[in-house]
Parts: structure tokens; sequence; C-alpha cells
């Protein structure tokens, strides 16, 4: 969909020309009501106010939205490195070879969990390489608890690697597909317009015209737009999550 694709950049200055377009028709719309009507016609204040209220109520419910997913982000990024910090230490207790094999592999399954959230990996190739190793972890577990079924430590190990793929499906759930829908940010854009429409109409109703004014609510309009869209991006833009717990679990594995 357009408003998951498009830049920010485009998304920014698209919503701009928006409330430019809109608040220029409206003024027009009403210079010419005005010189028919003999400036017996005009926008009423309530209605104007209603459409800016009904607006701003769905630009703070999108907001919140889009602010909570950002910080369940992370909150599983933290949860996901401890949950692969536990299912090393407890891959210590399995025999060998088990136990090199399962450490080797959830070492390069970390390197290939801190390129999740960086800007630039596309989301195919690092959920491509993840899951591949989560297929040969479990290849070696399975042969692990076929050597000793009955080992408790070897069911510790099981259940946090379960841990380790239930979190891994909770961020791709919640970096790809738990977003604003479409439907939501086509409603906010026609408000948006409605609303300028009107406030542009009254505008040209008064014969009164401010250009600075329109520009400074235009760039307010786009700003908080972009911001929301920025938080529902977890690799783009300014506002990101933080991989550093993962980096850190990383790095403290290649010096081990």
């Amino acid at each position: 969909m357009f408003f998951d694709r498009a830049p920010l950049w485009v998304l920014f200055l698209g919503t701009i020309a928006m409330v430019e377009v809109a608040l220029e028709a409206g003024i027009r719309l009403g210079r010419r009501r005005q010189r028919r009507a003999e400036g017996k016609f005009e926008v009423s204040a309530a209605m104007i106010g209603a459409t800016m209220g009904l607006l701003a109520f769905m630009l703070a419910f999108t907001f919140n939205g889009a602010a909570g997913r950002h910080e369940v982000r992370k909150g599983l990024v933290v949860e996901e490195t401890n949950s692969i910090e536990k299912t090393w230490l407890r891959a210590g207790l399995l025999a060998e070879p088990y136990r090199s094999n399962a450490r080797d592999l959830i070492r390069d399954y970390v390197d290939v969990r801190a390129k999740a959230g960086t800007a630039g990996m596309e989301e195919e190739e690092v959920g491509g390489q993840s899951e591949a190793l989560q297929e040969r972890l479990w290849a070696v577990t399975e042969e692990a608890g076929r050597k000793d079924s009955g080992s408790i430590t070897t069911g510790l190990y099981v259940q946090s690697l379960n841990e380790v793929f239930d979190v891994y499906l909770k961020r791709v759930m919640y970096d790809s597909r738990y977003r604003v829908p479409t439907p939501i940010w086509v409603t906010l854009y026609l408000l948006l317009a409605v609303g300028m429409l009107m406030i542009g109409t009254q505008s040209g109703l008064s014969g009164s015209r401010h250009l600075a004014i329109e520009l400074a609510v235009a760039i307010s309009f786009s700003l908080v737009l972009v911001v929301v869209a920025d938080l529902d991006r977890p690799k783009e833009g300014m506002i990101n999550v933080s991989q550093q717990a993962m980096q850190e679990l990383q790095t403290k594995m290649h010096t081990r």
C-alpha cells in the first residue's frame, strides 16, 4: 500500500501539497459564493469545529496506537535477546557434539537477528535466514532429545529454544504486519482535506488570506502525520527501535 511503502519525505511533501490545494480550492469556492450570494453565504463555525475535532480525535487515536506498537517492538528486542542468551547458556548443559553444534548455530542466529532492525535489510532475507537457522537448531535438538530423552537439562534447553521461536514470531508480526490499516490513513486524509476545504471557504468568504498561516497549518499537520508514519515503520526515519541489546549479546558471544 502507498502509505506503507512511500518514503517519509514523499509523504511529508504530499501532505503539504494536499493541504495547500484544499485550502486554495476552498478560498476560490468561498470567493465565488460571496460574489453570487452578496455576502449572505457563510460556513458554520460549528461544522468546521466538528470536522477538525473529529480529525484531532482520529490523529490522537492513530498516534496512540502507533506509539504503543513502537514500545512493544522495543520490549520484544530485549525479550528476544534474553531468550536467546538463556538458550545459549542451557545449550552448555547438552552432551557433545550437540553442545558445540547448538552454540555455533545460536551464534549465527544472533548475527542474523542483530540485522533484523537495521535499515536497508530486506525483511524477507533476514526472515529466511532466521527460519533456516531455526530448522537447523531444531534438528540438533531432536538428535539430542533422541540420545537422552529423559534428561531434565535437555528439556530445559528445549523449553528455552521454543521461547526463542515464539518471540521471533511476535517480532515478525509487530514489525511487518501490525501497522496502521490503510482505511485509517484514508480516513485521516479525507478528514484533513474536508477540514482544509471548509477553512479555505470561510477565508474566501471573509475576504482575508494569510499565506504564512496557511503554510504553518500545512507543515503542522504534515509533521504529525509523518511522525505517526515514522512510528509505524520500525526500520525507517528517525524514530527507530534500538538493537543495542542484541548487538551487545552478539559481541559477548563472539568473545567467548
